[in-house]
């Protein structure tokens, strides 16, 4: 199994500590006037998403995680698990709530997702970046709304958003799965 070193982390970089995978979300090399240099590490937990911070030093030495993607199309909430189906081979398989995360709030039925494995068990839930959805409530227009105003609007996968006034029900918008914020409306 490869291994990583103190020179080979930047950002992105995966990592296996104590049989548990992390992403690198920041690094910082320290050259102290005394001492040996360091790295200063804000990792990710990929399982749980959980972030901690670790000092790593010239000679740790890490495992790169055995990681697996996997393309899959969201069935449905059957109430305690969510159903995804395996694009190639029809398998299905149900995830919690919790190992999908709060990428299910811009989920919809017969999405497409990315299922990360680790070592054959699935551990987390990928969408894109930006999904298009469908507003089916938001309050109307008044005269003399302010055009830099927002106001909230649910979409069809049951998240909240705010939008500007001129977005009514019916109307397709474009969405930051990442930040859960309101990009532009859809031709």
């Amino acid at each position: 199994m490869a291994t990583i070193g103190m020179g080979d982390i930047k950002k992105g970089t995966r990592l296996e500590i104590d049989g548990n995978p992390y992403k690198v979300i920041e690094f910082q090399h320290v050259k102290p006037g005394k001492g040996a240099a360091f790295v200063r590490i804000k990792i990710r937990n990929l399982a749980n998403g959980k972030v901690i911070e670790k000092t790593v030093h010239a000679g740790d030495k890490f495992e790169v995680p055995e990681l697996e993607y996997k393309k899959m199309q969201y069935l449905y909430d059957d109430g305690e698990m969510l159903q995804f189906m395996d694009s190639e081979t029809f398998d299905q398989m149900g995830l919690t709530h919790e190992q999908v995360g709060e990428v299910f709030d811009f989920m919809i039925d017969g999405m497409e997702a990315t299922i990360l494995f680790h070592k054959g068990k699935p551990i987390t839930v990928e969408i894109p970046q930006t999904v298009e959805l469908k507003v089916v409530e938001t309050p109307p227009n008044f005269k003399g709304d302010s055009q830099g105003g927002k106001k909230p609007a649910t979409l069809e996968s049951g998240a909240v958003v705010q939008v500007p006034f001129h977005i009514l029900e019916g109307d397709v918008v474009k969405v930051d799965t990442v930040e859960g914020k309101y990009l532009e409306k859809v031709k």
